[in-house]
């Protein structure tokens, strides 16, 4: 990939920008298999799955500077000044082409950017998240109301300058901190859901719903866990931190169309309601075939789960922590669930390593890189675990308590 930003010095982001993608991919994929030799020393490491190396970003976060009428779109130099990135080239091509548009709207309505050495002005961030329908979700990240009425009195022309737009909203960020956006979520559009089809599944994501950035390579993550699933035919799923449902749905019934016991755990409320609405549309579509429930909790408090909830003879727990890994907690109450298989689906494989360090019960058959994040050395590896006694209890035996 070519970067005019890059070569000109304005944007570092991209660290191994320059490095052949194929070279990337060989580098990373071999910082992993290292990473985990010696707690996984029989693994069978499947072929990378890669992305393109430009134009893979359906979210674009930008930091929003300059002036009333001239607004920056980018990132902050080290003097927190304002960096102009509006044609990046990793964004995908509907929000390329619609960056600019959006820019030049900013500046017509005249918000104020906000000056971080100056602590002052209202408009810190514009996000926006691609569908691969088409559709545009865009989110102002404002340090208060004192906008709000001005956007909405634009918003019908925003709209009609900004076809691609169908949710818009405003979250609030009062706080002089590296944070990106405030609790405080304004939805101002009558549409307040993104649909985001993913292989055979449509996800509902909220404006603050997560979703990974690279919606391609997210498709073959979730078909890899698929396969996997139909592979080992466990008759319960439980999946914890499972976001808007991505692993869960698509393991939601084998190959045949026969439904799974699917449990999944999430901590952010919104998530699950989006994870419940995408359950809901597939039972509708598919009366009686879908099996699926979702809760929300912290995904370490699984001695709350009844276990009366998930049953069967086989079992498999998702796991797709944040970076820092599932900790010994949740790895000790993996070691005592009695499920037959683990899939894990990591983006931080040192923590990984100690995580599987913490799960002597299990061997790990398979593992494969996916390829979120080019042009970077950010990774996302998903390993498939399986318990190595003989001796396997129900999912849930003795009420999941360690």
């Amino acid at each position: 990939m070519q970067c005019d930003y890059f070569d000109a010095g304005r944007c570092r982001s991209c660290a191994l920008m320059g490095v052949p993608y194929a070279v990337q991919l060989a580098d990373k994929h071999e910082r992993c298999r290292q990473a985990l030799s010696a707690v996984a020393p029989d693994v069978t490491w499947l072929e990378p799955f890669a992305s393109r190396e430009s134009a893979f970003r359906n979210k674009a976060k930008l930091v929003v500077g300059g002036r009333p009428g001239a607004v920056t779109l980018g990132i902050l130099d080290p003097k927190s000044r304002g960096v102009d990135l509006r044609a990046c080239g990793l964004h995908e091509g509907p929000l390329q082409r619609l960056i600019p548009r959006l820019a030049d709207v900013v500046d017509e309505i005249g918000l104020e950017p906000y000056d971080v050495a100056a602590r002052r002005g209202e408009l810190k961030h514009l996000i926006l998240t691609l569908s691969p329908t088409g559709e545009v979700m865009l989110r102002f990240v404002l340090r208060s109301k004192k906008h709000l009425a001005l956007l909405e009195s634009r918003l019908p022309r925003m709209l009609e300058h900004l076809s691609e737009v169908r949710v818009v909203s405003v979250n609030l960020q009062p706080e002089h901190k590296a944070v990106l956006e405030g609790e405080t979520e304004l939805v101002l559009t009558e549409q307040g859901l993104l649909e985001m089809p993913v292989n055979d599944v449509t996800l509902n994501l909220r404006p603050n719903s997560f979703f990974q950035t690279n919606t391609a390579v997210a498709a073959g993550l979730y078909r890899q866990a698929r396969d996997w699933a139909d592979e080992v035919r466990p008759a319960a799923v439980l999946d914890l931190y499972c976001g808007v449902g991505g692993f869960a749905l698509h393991c939601a019934t084998d190959r045949g169309g026969v439904p799974r016991r699917v449990l999944g755990v999430e901590v952010s409320p919104e998530a699950v309601r989006s994870a419940e609405l995408s359950a809901e549309r597939l039972r509708a579509s598919s009366p009686g075939a879908v099996d699926v429930q979702f809760r929300a909790g912290d995904a370490t408090d699984v001695s709350a789960l009844d276990p009366a909830e998930l049953g069967g003879t086989t079992s498999m727990v998702v796991v797709n922590p944040p970076r820092r890994g599932i900790g010994p907690e949740l790895a000790d109450w993996i070691e005592r669930s009695g499920a037959d298989h683990v899939t894990y689906s990591s983006c931080n494989v040192d923590s990984l390593a100690r995580d599987l360090a913490r799960l002597p019960s299990y061997v790990a058959r398979r593992a494969r890189l996916f390829d979120m994040f080019p042009q970077t050395s950010h990774h996302e590896v998903i390993m498939l675990l399986e318990r190595e006694t003989s001796s396997v209890t129900s999912l849930l035996a003795d009420g999941g308590r360690p």
